[in-house]
């Protein structure tokens, strides 16, 4: 598996916040999310849900950790009060595919982290987020998505 880099164009969110470790809470929050999704008829082949990691626990108490489980929606769709609404920035984003396993998904964070050290960019402030989309998860995989800028 090798890294890319992409430009991706910003986008409107709809999202459920967790805060606390993350792990099976955000599994909870991500399924919450795609019942909401279902509900308003949003979740089908071509959506893309996003897993937003805003923390670090390394560095961030993990009882502080902000996950959010989001799905990418139409700049004028009005979504109920179940969920908040925000923009992803868009920009420059190292990206890694790997299968849809917590091995995998673990392996591929530790070597998107470890290539960038080889590349001319460094990591910027904007959040990481795993991104999932129908024909994706149909075959087994996710994408892994940090945000960099030149060093």
């Amino acid at each position: 598996m090798k890294i890319r880099i992409e430009k991706i164009e910003g986008c409107k969110v709809a999202y459920l916040r967790q805060v606390g470790p993350y792990g099976s809470s955000n599994i909870k929050t991500m399924e919450k999310l795609k019942d909401w999704a279902q509900a308003q008829n949003l979740f089908n082949q071509d959506s893309i849900i996003l897993g937003i990691a805003y923390d670090n626990p390394e560095i961030t108490a993990p009882d502080n950790c902000r996950y959010d489980a989001a799905i990418v929606i139409s700049k004028d769709y009005q979504v109920d009060d179940t969920v908040d609404v925000t923009e992803l920035s868009g920009g420059l984003y190292a990206t890694l595919k790997v299968k849809h396993t917590q091995k995998e998904i673990q392996k591929g964070w530790e070597q998107i982290f470890l290539e960038l050290q080889a590349t001319e960019y460094e990591l910027d402030n904007r959040p990481t987020f795993e991104r999932y989309t129908g024909e994706m998860i149909g075959n087994g995989y996710c994408e892994i998505y940090v945000p960099i800028m030149a060093k």
